[in-house]
């Protein structure tokens, strides 16, 4: 009973003292030192143990998140800052710190901003371990659409009671946050189909052994109308007979062609740029090259796409180009790339976007759209490739507001691209630029020597 009553008391102490970062580490050390449990009635409560933590966490970082955000946004209208840049590119620093991309930073900013000031209710379930981060999210994405007051509705009739969504799976809680909100709300449904066909839009992404996924969205008519007709036509191709192809790849090809213009087998009828070192292109070497837009692709794939558009250009209007990319033999750091081009406003920018492949910001995989001058021009930052990052429009936009800044690194000489970034908080996070795929070794000491002086001018 003693025992009991003392832990109770030391719980209430820690309730009234601020939870600190060293804190939170100090516990992390502890789990990180722990042993495993091997008897498994143990190990079955330390897990259902974790995933509370987990849940509490995620609370806690959402009460975190809304009180910096509301701190930032406070000083700056304080300051007299015009309102559009009260909470401009607090989103990427939360991004940032929970070391995602931007955008997944003003997803979970969003989160918490509902949860701390509409559902409160949720927040609770979810501080209790009741509830996971994505089943909160699934009532947070389902009231999006609706009224504070009825997305307050929605939250008390859920998730006031702990028994309303006991063993509750992710479509049972859709469905029952659905159904409300039909029934709140019904013109609520029809702006959010409107909103998600806006979003409408094609994406592509890799796959395992050099494939890669396609994906449009667009409404569930339009998707089964062209999924439709593609099945048809490719009923239509085997019945005639003489194709040895299966359904599924004729409706594969059937998409390329159409959307391309250009057969399947002519192969692609606009740029595509292969990054290969000299020894695995003319010398059967093995190191991985760099397909742009894509990722990392075995040396004998690399060798068979060019073969392939080589055997295409002859008779046909494909055009092959050999640019030569001068990187530095040890460190893979990009210095130079042959001024000739096609397809691109500027050699440069073409040297960033092969250098830097996606956007700089750490955690950001995001494709590049903008060159960007890493100290401003307006600052005195010049124009090359030093100076310059490909950044997507997001972190670019983000980095021009209030309180950031940046710089380039260079720790030694030949080593790859440094990109510094500092947050208004002064915090900071580096970006080295990925390596090119080149051979460090050659056969001969004497090839090594030479070739290593002809960087002697420093990296890109």
């Amino acid at each position: 009973m003693h025992s009991s009553t003392g832990e109770e008391l030391v719980v209430t102490a820690l309730k009234n003292l601020p939870l600190t970062p060293d804190e939170v580490l100090r516990f992390v050390a502890r789990l990180q030192a722990s042993d495993v449990v091997v008897d498994a009635a143990a190990g079955i409560d330390l897990i259902s143990a974790l995933e509370t933590v987990k849940c509490v966490s995620v609370a806690t970082q959402a009460v975190v998140t809304d009180a910096v955000a509301t701190a930032i946004s406070n000083e700056r209208k304080e300051l007299g800052k015009p309102k559009a840049q009260w909470r401009s590119g607090i989103a990427s620093q939360i991004g940032l710190a929970r070391r995602e991309s931007p955008n997944r930073g003003g997803t979970h900013l969003g989160l918490a901003r509902a949860l701390v000031h509409e559902m409160p209710h949720t927040l609770a379930r979810l501080k209790a371990g009741e509830l996971n981060e994505w089943r909160v999210m699934i009532l947070a994405r389902e009231t999006a659409c609706l009224t504070v007051d009825d997305r307050r509705t929605i939250d008390e009739r859920l998730c006031a009671d702990p028994a309303t969504l006991a063993g509750a799976g992710d479509r049972t809680i859709e469905g029952r946050a659905r159904a409300l909100a039909n029934e709140l709300d019904a013109a609520s449904q029809v702006k959010r189909r409107a909103k998600a066909y806006a979003a409408r839009r094609t994406s592509t992404r890799p796959a395992p052994e050099s494939m890669g996924f396609f994906t449009v969205l667009t409404s569930m008519e339009k998707s089964v109308c062209m999924w439709a007709t593609l099945r048809r036509d490719a009923d239509t191709i085997i019945n005639s007979g003489g194709d040895t192809r299966t359904r599924d790849q004729i409706m594969a090809d059937l998409v390329f062609e159409r959307v391309t213009g250009a057969s399947a087998a002519q192969g692609p009828p606009v740029t595509v740029d292969i990054v290969i070192s000299d020894s695995t292109l003319l010398a059967g070497g093995d190191t991985s090259a760099y397909l742009h837009g894509y990722g990392e692709i075995p040396s004998d794939v690399a060798r068979q796409l060019i073969r392939d558009a080589l055997d295409d250009a002859q008779g046909n209007e494909t055009h092959v180009a050999l640019r030569r990319l001068y990187a530095h033999p040890k460190s893979g750091a990009l210095t130079a790339v042959e001024s000739t081009s096609r397809g691109f406003p500027t050699a440069l920018g073409r040297l960033i976007d092969l250098r830097d492949r996606t956007c700089r910001t750490p955690w950001c995989d995001a494709p590049i759209r903008h060159h960007d001058h890493i100290r401003p021009h307006s600052a005195g930052g010049k124009t090359s490739a030093e100076n310059g990052a490909g950044l997507c429009a997001a972190c670019n936009y983000a980095k021009e507001g209030e309180g950031w800044t940046a710089e380039a690194r260079r720790d030694k000489r030949n080593a790859r691209h440094r990109y510094r970034l500092i947050s208004p908080t002064g915090h900071t996070y580096d970006s080295s630029a990925p390596p090119m795929p080149v051979v460090e070794l050659y056969n001969s000491r004497i090839e090594n020597v030479m070739i290593t002086g002809l960087f002697d001018d420093g990296a890109a």
